[in-house]
Parts: C-alpha cells; structure tokens; sequence
C-alpha cells in the first residue's frame, strides 16, 4: 500500500469500535448468565478471534447486523473441543487465559507466528499463584484451571492486560483478589464488571490505586455501546494535523483519560486539536475530535505518560517527524514487545524516509524537519507500524511505501476507504 503527498484532507468519520472494549464485550458475555447486546463492535481480525474462541468455550454468537453482536452466555466458560486460535489478538489470548483459568477445564492456546513470540510469563506467572497450571511459557500452551485461590497481586509494571486476567480469574477465585498498581493502567475491566453486575472496589495508593474484587460474584448479560477506539481515531487525526489545509474531525471517539495521552501530548507540541460535544455512551465518555493543520513543535514526553498511550507511540513519532526540534520519548521499553520490536522498526522506517532518529534501549528521540519519504517500509506484520508510515507518506516529499497492508484489518477494518474518503492519497498496489 502507498501513500502520496496529498492535497488537504477534510470530513467527518466515525472511527472504528475500540478494540480493548470489544474483547472484554465477548469474554464477559461469555461468562454471564444470559444475553449480552453489543452495539458498534470492532469487526477487525483480532475481536473476530476473540469472537469464536468464546464460542468454542460455549457461549452462543450471533452478528444479527454490522457491528451489533449478541453473545448468550451460560455463565462460564466450558470444555472447548480443540485448540483456541488467537490469531495475533494479545489482548484477546491474555484476557482469555485469565477468564478460562477459573473454570475446571484443560484448554490449549495458540496464535500466528507473531503471537507466538510475544511474552505471556508476565500474566502466567500471577495465575499461576492462584492455582492455574501451564505446560509452556509461550504459546502454544496448555492451561488448566479451576479451584483458584485469591491473590494480592503488586504490579511493578503499569499493564491492563496483567490487571485484566488476574480481576477475570478472581471472579472464580475463594476469597477477595487485589490489584495494586503504582501507576495507573487503563480501567475498562473494572468498569465492565460493574456493568455486568459484580462489585468492584477502587482505592487510592500512593500516585496508583488499589482494585479489589470478591470471588463467587455472577456476572448477568448487559447492553454494551462500543465507544470509538482512541488509538483508530489517532491515524486520520494525525493526518489532519501534518497535511497543509487539513480539518478532519473523528465522531465518537472514547475520552476515558486513561486513554488520551496521545491527545494531551499533540496539545503540548502546539496541535490545533479540539473536542466538542462530549456525552456518555457505555460506561466511558466520548467526545468528536477535531484536527487541523498545526506547526508542531518537538517536546520531552513525559514517560509517565506510557500507560495511556503506549500504543500510540508509533503515530506520535510519524508527527514528531514534522515537529520543530526533538521529540524525546522514554520509559517506553513495553513497545519492543508488542506485535513486533516497535521502537526499532519506527526508527527503521523514519530513518529510510530521511527522518533522524536517535533509538535507545527504552525509547527513541525524533527530530523533526522536511521529511523527504520515497522509501518501502518493513512492517514485519505490525499493523501500527503500517498505518503511521502511510499517514507519514501523505505529508512527505515522496510517496511511502509499506510491504504489508493486509494485517491493518486486525484493528482497522476499513482504513483504505475511510482515508480516501477524506482525500488522503492512498491505494493498495494490484
């Protein structure tokens, strides 16, 4: 797929379901008693995964329209028949071994070549303190559950997935499960879980807080309106704020401000981003953003910040590239094990497309400038990596290049056309 210099971009989209909603949608409709309605689904590879996983484990699933999903749960998981293929879903494999670890059945979990490689040791390890049993470290992995003990759990490292699996095998777990974080992950789960009947407590610790869940709680199927996913909304935003003339506005798009550092970061740097019309819709507020050409200017981010963007990195650095100065970004060691080594790969494409780029063990700096393009960039199947460098390619002096589009569906189903129907100059070579 190529992106080309582009004439200014303008109109209104809807971004696409947010992807961390949908997952814990399906797995915790999975394990309540009865319907659960889910309006505004992410439809993308990674949720369609998750999707017929829960199926196997016995819940029923029907699309009954575009984006509006029902999932009938029978109040837990049960025996699957074969293997639970995750595809490239981490979230969806992390989440789900948390959720099955509380039921007595033995199941094996598996993905694609690149799922396999990613590290599960970290939510394994707190499972398996709770009584879980695995037979590898990595995927494929057998697993099996039930008969759980609680556990108080202290993360060092701020991570929702980790959060997520702990609270979902808590559920089934004797006696009270806490989650003491330093710094604050995103909270989707515990907002989920309330939505689905069960009582969750949150208390403040230190500059973190501390999240407690009784086992034995049921979980009853509920109504879910999908927000727009932040980390969807930030590509043709990004867009709007490097391409001269440029006003696009995402409708829709989820403010929980655990994940909008990227929002906060690109107003620091000088963006002309507005939000209007702010409303509730599931649980989380939502808001339409607003992007137009902007003279950025390069910034220290905060590392603290990582946990609300972490996967919003590789766009900021597409921006940072046009920004004034240097764009510094640390404490950001969690991108090198995502769908790929996604610091180094950032540094490769900007590189190839003219950019300076200073990488480091935990992070990378950008200096911004005229960004000359005109280079094929290596994706390694990473689907973030992909959309940043075409969004980069619509503001440089050359076209950009990416080797592999197709996986851009396991998050954004979609991006070709909704780009195109801004102007962007993209298309996908026969």
């Amino acid at each position: 797929m190529t992106a080309r210099p582009s004439p200014p971009l303008a109109g209104v989209v809807r971004a696409p379901g947010d992807k961390s909603i949908s997952h814990r949608a399906l797995i915790l409709g999975a394990m309540a008693t009865g319907v659960t309605e889910i309006e505004g689904l992410l439809e993308g590879e990674d949720i369609l995964a998750t999707a017929r996983a829960v199926e196997a484990f016995g819940a029923t699933v029907e699309r009954p329209g575009d984006g509006h999903w029902r999932v009938t749960g029978q109040g837990g998981f049960r025996q699957p028949a074969g293997v639970i293929d995750c595809g490239n879903a981490g979230t969806g494999v992390r989440l789900l071994m948390g959720a099955a670890a509380g039921y007595p059945i033995t199941v094996t979990f598996d993905g694609d070549a690149s799922l396999r490689k990613r590290p599960m040791g970290r939510v394994m390890d707190p499972l398996r303190d709770m009584g879980t049993r695995f037979d590898a470290a990595r995927l494929p992995a057998g697993q099996t559950g039930g008969a759980l003990a609680a556990l108080d759990y202290i993360q060092t490292v701020a991570s929702a997935q980790v959060k997520s699996a702990i609270l979902l095998a808590g559920l089934n777990a004797d006696g009270v499960t806490s989650v003491t974080e330093s710094v604050k992950s995103r909270d989707h789960t515990e907002r989920m879980l309330r939505a689905f009947g069960a009582e969750v407590s949150v208390e403040a610790s230190g500059s973190g807080w501390r999240v407690r869940l009784q086992g034995g709680q049921p979980l009853t199927g509920t109504a879910i309106s999908v927000p727009g996913d932040p980390s969807s909304a930030a590509f043709p935003l990004a867009a709007g704020l490097i391409v001269p003339g440029s006003e696009v506005t995402v409708e829709g798009v989820m403010l929980n401000p655990l994940r909008t550092g990227l929002f906060d970061t690109w107003i620091e740097m000088g963006a002309n981003l507005t939000i209007a019309n702010r409303r509730m819709a599931g649980g989380e507020e939502i808001g339409d953003v607003t992007a137009r050409h902007s003279t950025l200017k390069g910034i220290m981010v905060p590392p603290e910040r990582a946990a609300s963007m972490i996967d919003e990195y590789p766009v900021l650095a597409a921006t940072a590239a046009f920004a004034e100065g240097r764009t510094v970004m640390r404490g950001i060691g969690e991108m090198r094990v995502k769908e790929s080594d996604r610091i180094a790969l950032m540094a490769a494409g900007l590189s190839a497309c003219g950019v300076t780029v200073d990488e480091e063990p935990e992070g990378f700096t950008v200096t911004g400038g005229p960004v000359r393009g005109g280079a094929t960039v290596t994706t390694h199947g990473d689907h973030r990596i992909a959309m940043s460098h075409l969004v980069l390619g619509l503001a440089a002096a050359e076209p950009v290049t990416v080797d592999e589009p197709g996986m851009i569906a396991t998050s954004f189903p979609g991006f070709e056309a909704l780009m195109r129907g801004l102007g962007a100059d993209i298309a996908t070579s026969e």
